[in-house]
């Protein structure tokens, strides 16, 4: 799937990526409208080489949703051939089997470099395709031991939202398929189109998808809620400016103690990774589409100078920025070249 779709269509007449969703008789309904939310709504507003979307039927005949829902396909799993992205909503059941010729379809979506994402349970898909040995991958809390008993020779990575292989990306419950949908989006299109997605969804713009699945306290309140909505917002807006613990308590209205014990149940991070977090992202986006020198991207996402921001991109992404700029190019030139 292309990293960045917008830059590709600019340079030639690719098609935008088509992202085939599955269905199956016992459809889990939340993971799969996620998807369709996510990558199925028309959305004017992203251009002409916004996602294209079908739903492929796994199994013949009628297919029934947790609800009593009824689904009608576009097609059947032949719809994976032209695919870009799959997303497989969850399954009927860790102990439901995986048709064969899913696996097959799969492992051949994938040969061709189509990317493949699970939510919650549909690991249990991924896995039946052996695609996942010898790697990371996650899903919910309560399938994780499960999943690393029948299926030793993946690295199961437990109580994280969700996990990004490259072209194989798993996510815990349901909620997380959310984040790591929105993470396409981001690398797909940028951050600007995520969080425009997000707040179309009405939530916050970024997990990371090493924040913990286990929210040990309840959900915050719906004044405090907004608080952060509303902290989050301006945050973005002034990534480069310093801020301190006590600016950011102040502005929510909450002393300082309680502010970052907030906090960390909200992001499962505390304000200065999750600001440095975000401005990586934003320098990321800048590495992608601009010009820019490393100096001049370091002082618009706020690290000053460019060697903090070297040490802050090598220890989140293991490679500089000049590396990563190198790579995304050749890999969107590879891409465009494949899909052309």
């Amino acid at each position: 799937m292309p990293e960045n779709s917008k830059k590709m269509t600019n340079l030639q007449q690719v098609p935008p990526p088509r992202v085939v969703v599955l269905a199956y008789d016992g459809l889990c309904t939340f993971e799969f409208g996620v998807a369709v939310e996510i990558f199925g709504l028309p959305r004017p507003e992203m251009g002409d080489d916004w996602y294209r979307f079908s739903v492929a039927a796994v199994d013949n005949g009628e297919l029934r949703a947790t609800g009593g829902i009824r689904i009608v396909a576009d097609g059947d799993i032949r719809l994976l051939d032209d695919a870009s992205l799959v997303v497989i909503p969850g399954w009927r059941g860790v102990d439901a089997v995986v048709p064969p010729a899913l696996c097959d379809a799969l492992c051949r979506a994938h040969a061709r470099g189509c990317h493949l994402l699970s939510i919650c349970s549909g690991v249990f898909v991924l896995a039946a395709t052996g695609l996942l040995d010898g790697r990371k991958a996650t899903t919910h809390w309560r399938y994780t031991e499960t999943l690393k008993t029948r299926y030793p020779e993946i690295n199961v990575v437990e109580d994280v939202l969700y996990q990004d292989e490259g072209t194989l990306l798993t996510s815990a419950g349901s909620a997380a398929g959310i984040d790591l949908c929105l993470h396409v989006v981001r690398r797909d299109y940028g951050l600007d189109a995520a969080n425009r997605v997000a707040r179309r969804l009405v939530i916050p713009p970024h997990r990371d998808g090493t924040q913990t699945q286990q929210v040990i306290r309840p959900v915050a309140q719906l004044r405090e809620s907004q608080r952060f909505g509303q902290l989050f917002d301006f945050l973005h807006q002034h990534l480069t400016v310093n801020h301190s613990v006590s600016s950011l308590a102040r502005r929510v209205g909450m002393s300082q103690r309680t502010f970052l014990r907030r906090f960390a149940d909200a992001t499962g991070t505390t304000p200065s990774r999750w600001i440095i977090t975000e401005r990586l992202l934003r320098a990321k986006e800048y590495l992608e589409s601009s010009r820019l020198s490393i100096d001049s991207i370091a002082e618009q996402t706020g690290f000053g100078h460019a060697a903090t921001l070297r040490h802050h991109f090598r220890q989140q992404f293991a490679l500089s920025p000049a590396q990563y700029r190198k790579h995304f190019l050749v890999s969107g030139a590879q891409d465009s070249e494949r899909l052309g």
